[in-house]
């Protein structure tokens, strides 16, 4: 009997500690689909639970987030075998998702949740939430909002009126209303000239529209390629003598999450300098 103490001790330190040990169980192993998912998965998970990211993100035409962070974890071309060989908990993906992918996941009782492309900065907020949630580190979601809200902050939209603004992708097509770079281009300071057209994302807007009635800024917001982007360097935009010409990296459009970071110091950076 005199051993019972310690051995009782033992037990319900044990018992103390299962709850913890409990907590980091659940914690869910993660692959991420889609390069907007991975951007936010990065942020919010443990390194030891994500399996992969996209191959997206390891791609400087196609990634959102730093190519260095990217590369630190396997990178998965989102076929549903090399997803089943990682044996994840949760898998998460854009909301077109292939619906034969969907069906194998859902064979293989594997978890699926899509996100959407983020029209605004509060839905965008609302993803980053969701997806810390699903983690399993709600306060690092907080964490990044609070990120996102400091740099609004820092580069919110001056007194006076709004520049109005066009943002020129390859091919000539826009980014237009209801766009999470349109919010953006609102809150630091410019109008969305694109939008006040009418025009949506991915409408195609000519060259002889924007010299008939050109904005106070382009931000051209070319891929590089040569063939696709002639008209945002054309010579004859040269002659316009009111409107200034600014550099957006096209990986700044898309997704939401720490990207709005880097989006609002560029664009609140190029509205301080005109």
């Amino acid at each position: 009997m005199k051993h019972a103490a310690p051995i009782l001790a033992l037990t319900l330190a044990a018992c103390a500690a299962a709850p913890g040990q409990e907590r980091a169980r659940v914690r869910p192993t993660i692959v991420s689909l889609n390069p907007c998912t991975d951007a936010i998965l990065a942020e919010v998970a443990d390194p030891g639970q994500i399996l992969a990211l996209s191959h997206y993100s390891s791609d400087p035409a196609a990634s959102s987030m730093d190519l260095a962070a990217a590369r630190r974890f396997p990178a998965t071309g989102g076929t549903v075998e090399e997803i089943a060989a990682l044996h994840p908990d949760l898998v998460l993906d854009g909301s077109f998702i292939a619906p034969a992918t969907r069906a194998a996941l859902e064979r293989l009782s594997i978890r699926l949740e899509t996100v959407g492309i983020a029209p605004t900065v509060k839905e965008s907020e609302a993803q980053v939430r969701r997806i810390a949630a699903l983690a399993g580190h709600p306060e690092r979601g907080e964490a990044l909002v609070a990120r996102i809200e400091a740099a609004l902050a820092a580069n919110r939209a001056p007194q006076g009126p709004a520049m109005p603004a066009i943002v020129w992708q390859s091919g000539g097509i826009v980014a237009g209303a209801d766009t999470l770079i349109s919010d953006l281009l609102v809150r630091t300071g410019f109008a969305n000239a694109a939008a006040r057209r009418g025009m949506h994302q991915a409408e195609y807007l000519p060259l002889e529209v924007v010299l008939a009635d050109p904005p106070a800024v382009i931000f051209a917001a070319g891929d590089g390629r040569a063939n696709q982007d002639r008209l945002l360097s054309h010579p004859v935009l040269s002659r316009l003598a009111d409107t200034r010409r600014e550099r957006l990296d096209p990986g700044l459009l898309w997704c939401g999450g720490p990207t709005i970071v880097r989006a609002a110091h560029r664009l609140g950076q190029a509205r301080r300098s005109i």
